[in-house]
């Protein structure tokens, strides 16, 4: 018999604000634990939540990018459960009236596009973190960080349309992308900023009513998604092949073994006792305030591709990577303003400046290199004033000193020889220095030019013009 498997993802981001979603405390990572903490955070008696403004902006901003009905009035909820990094003994969030429901998004799987129903988005605060696995902690101790109490999340919510780990794979890709361009979270799963949740359950083909789901926790990549759903995909196939049953239970993903584990039984809604939270009132977005959030909309991944595609005529490989990430799609137009061969600059992204990114480890916004300059240097390889492989000298020299594209040139002595009369010095040493050569190209081995061409490269220091030099060798051999 064929199985196949049912996945919905739960997935938790974190919001770029500088608050937390009901208090003033500070959401900077990696503070001193427990330092970014307050009595309405704490849940300490007789304190007050106040709503944070920018978490609804950015909550009907997501929805928007993922064709959700937005629920105008919406209201929070208390979701009731005792952990000890969760100070309240409860959690602000969202149940029967969350801010975003019904939408959808499209990933690409070898069969092509695929919708993936998003079943509801609301708001709620994060709890604390649980310290196991640190040096300064000892066996069998748990140390409790409550800095991440109060930090708002957006918790996104599919249907259970994916069915494989690589179509989970592809919509928590497609997921992150999204909220970066949107900028309401930096979608970090490193730090925690973006952390998913599956619900797995595996069926016959054919059959329509669902299997026992069990839940994946302690995903922090999407590598480990893909192996723990894989992996769990594979337990529940053999369990049901051998005439056993499925256990509804919450596993972790244990990443050294590539196994995953019993935590605890599977919770349903009527476990966490939800009811409206009395401490704040209903939301309310007017329809101005509506409609202010959605001009702020801004071009969302699959239009800039789009618009990429049409308007630079760049082959769709180098646009799917250009516009992977807003930022550096930026810094692509910033410099195509200024410079009109727009293969030329993709060229000079995808490779030169994607290596400094990655040995150095930093965003397209930290590259010392403005996009001004990149075009400048650009525009002197094309008036030939520095080649290619010396331009590419002078971008790392700009990457530390601050210096015109020109100074640069001129303070490394790159400066392109296209002198005719000084090139053809350099063409008629290397010709008497390598008679053998001479007389194996006059022989019909024409391969050879390639080597009396570095010849002269080497003579003139890299600064002689290759094309001139080409034709000046290949006029000589054959006079």
């Amino acid at each position: 018999m064929e199985y196949e498997a049912i996945i919905g993802l739960e997935v938790h981001t974190q919001l770029l604000t500088e608050t937390k979603i009901f208090c003033g405390c500070s959401t900077k990572f990696g503070a001193e634990p427990n330092s970014q903490t307050c009595p309405v955070c704490l849940g300490m008696p007789g304190v007050l939540p106040v709503l944070n403004k920018k978490v609804v902006e950015f909550a009907v901003l997501l929805g928007l990018a993922t064709n959700c009905q937005i629920r105008r009035s919406n209201r929070f909820a208390r979701k009731n459960y005792f952990y000890p990094d969760l100070p309240k003994g409860y959690q602000i969030s969202q149940f029967e009236e969350p801010i975003c429901e019904n939408g959808y998004l499209e990933i690409e799987t070898e069969q092509g596009k695929k919708r993936i129903g998003l079943i509801r988005i609301h708001m709620e605060e994060d709890a604390g973190k649980s310290v196991h696995d640190e040096s300064y902690v000892e066996a069998n101790e748990t140390l409790i960080d409550l800095n991440r109490c109060g930090v708002p999340l957006l918790e996104i919510v599919s249907a259970p349309d994916i069915r494989s780990p690589q179509e989970a794979h592809a919509y928590l890709t497609q997921l992150r992308q999204l909220v970066r361009y949107l900028g309401i979270s930096d979608g970090n799963m490193e730090e925690g900023s973006f952390r998913c949740d599956a619900n797995i359950s595996v069926r016959p083909v054919g059959q329509q009513k669902f299997g026992t789901r069990t839940e994946l926790k302690n995903m922090n990549s999407f590598a480990h998604v893909q192996k723990a759903l894989e992996y769990e995909i594979e337990r529940q196939t053999e369990l049901l092949k051998d005439g056993k049953s499925v256990e509804q239970q919450t596993l972790l993903w244990d990443a050294d073994k590539n196994i995953a584990q019993p935590m605890r039984g599977k919770e349903e809604s009527h476990d966490y006792r939800y009811f409206p939270e009395p401490d704040l009132v209903p939301v309310h977005i007017d329809v101005a305030w509506f409609d202010k959030i959605k001009q702020s909309l801004p071009e969302l991944p699959q239009e800039k591709f789009e618009r990429f595609l049409n308007q630079y005529q760049l082959p769709e490989y180098d646009v799917r990577l250009l516009t992977e990430n807003r930022e550096v799609a930026d810094y692509f137009e910033k410099v195509a303003a200024l410079f009109d061969d727009f293969k030329m600059i993709s060229n000079w992204m995808l490779g030169e400046i994607a290596r400094v990114l990655n040995e150095q480890k930093i965003s397209i916004n930290q590259l010392p290199l403005k996009p001004d300059k990149l075009a400048d240097l650009l525009q002197a390889i094309r008036k030939k004033v520095v080649s290619t492989s010396a331009a590419k000298k002078v971008f790392d020299f700009l990457l530390s000193n601050d210096l015109s594209v020109e100074q640069a040139i001129e303070k490394l002595g790159l400066k392109q020889i296209s002198d005719e009369s000084e090139i053809e010095q350099f063409v008629e040493r290397v010709i008497a220095q390598h008679p053998a050569e001479v007389e194996s190209f006059k022989a019909g081995k024409t391969k050879v030019i390639g080597f009396l061409v570095g010849q002269v490269m080497k003579l003139s220091r890299g600064k002689a013009n290759p094309q001139l030099v080409n034709q000046l060798l290949q006029k000589k051999l054959k006079a």
